[in-house]
């Protein structure tokens, strides 16, 4: 699984850090990590090149293998709304809170992109719902892939 990693200025430091304990502690997960940008702080920067880049990767990876995309922002907000507007990349927001969300997320909707708020959560939860996101497969029920393959169609 390719794991495509994007932020901002305000994600940027927390960025960092799950990078390095994604490459470090693989959890027994296959993962590659490919970091889409910013791959230097810089105060003040936008969100939607970097952001649309990693999601364009999801999307030309979607079809053929499993790809994840991880994206950093303040709120996460304007992160998922940049990767929902390309075909086949699902994003959900995580922002703190109940993890019961990002579980229902992948299970229910197949969600292929995690945008993390960075300015409402730690590392450690930060990470606990990028490992929950990462070990919780699509539930393949009939009701959900038929609302995946809505969600596509519409999307086109």
């Amino acid at each position: 699984m390719i794991i495509y990693l994007a932020t901002d200025h305000a994600g940027f430091e927390l960025k960092e850090k799950i990078k390095k304990n994604l490459e470090e502690s693989k959890d027994g997960l296959d993962v590659e990590v490919s970091d889409c940008g910013a791959l230097a702080f810089q105060d003040g920067d936008d969100y939607p090149e970097y952001m649309a880049q990693a999601a364009l990767n999801v999307q030309r990876d979607a079809l053929h293998a499993p790809a994840i995309g991880i994206f950093f922002g303040g709120s996460g907000q304007g992160e998922a709304i940049v990767a929902n507007r390309f075909h086949h990349v699902r994003a959900i927001v995580y922002a703190g809170g109940d993890l019961e969300l990002i579980k229902v997320g992948r299970e229910h909707n197949d969600a292929n992109v995690l945008a993390i708020g960075a300015r409402f959560v730690t590392e450690k939860e930060a990470m606990q719902a990028i490992e929950l996101f990462l070990k919780t497969p699509f539930s393949h029920l009939e009701r959900h892939a038929d609302r995946v393959i809505q969600i596509d169609e519409v999307s086109k």
